[in-house]
This record gives structure tokens, sequence and C-alpha cells, in this order.
């Protein structure tokens, strides 16, 4: 059985740049669009970068931001000041 590294966000104005930012961050990430809410899937690891999430931005952007959108999340998650990642460990 597959598991996926899954994030689950809202799906408002503060949450586009930061789907955004996913998108063109992890190639093969899947999205499902749900009335107020976006699902990204990935096969192995998904990971959120803080310069990323800045650059569309165009402001200084905390990690700790995501849990202002964050519905729900799967895999194991390692964060530090620049990196959100969710992964399954084998």
């Amino acid at each position: 059985m597959t598991q996926f590294a899954s994030i689950t966000l809202m799906q408002n104005d503060d949450a586009r740049p930061i789907i955004d930012a996913i998108l063109a961050d992890n190639p093969g990430v899947r999205i499902l669009s749900m009335p107020g809410a976006v699902k990204l899937d990935c096969d192995s690891r998904l990971t959120v970068s803080r310069a990323s999430v800045e650059e569309r931005l165009g402001r200084p952007w905390s990690l700790q931001e995501i849990q202002l959108v964050l519905v729900s999340m799967a895999g194991n998650l390692e964060e530090d000041d620049d990196l959100f990642t969710l992964s399954w460990h084998k």
C-alpha cells in the first residue's frame, strides 16, 4: 500500500501563495480542490519552502504562519526555519 505525503490547506487568499509554492517546488504533486479546502498529495515527500512562499507573497514569511491555514497533514514532519517537509520514514 502506497502512503502519500499530504497536506490540506484552507482555500482562501492567505493560503494561495503557499499552495502556489508547493505546486512549483514539488514535481508530481496532485491537487484536489474541495469547497473550502485544497488537498495536495505527493508520492514520496512534500516540502513547503519559506523562500518560495516569500517570493510569491513579496514579504517576509515565517513557516509558523502555515498553522493559520493548515487543516490536516499526513506523513512524518521535519521542520526548521526554512523548510516544512512531510514524508513517510521507512
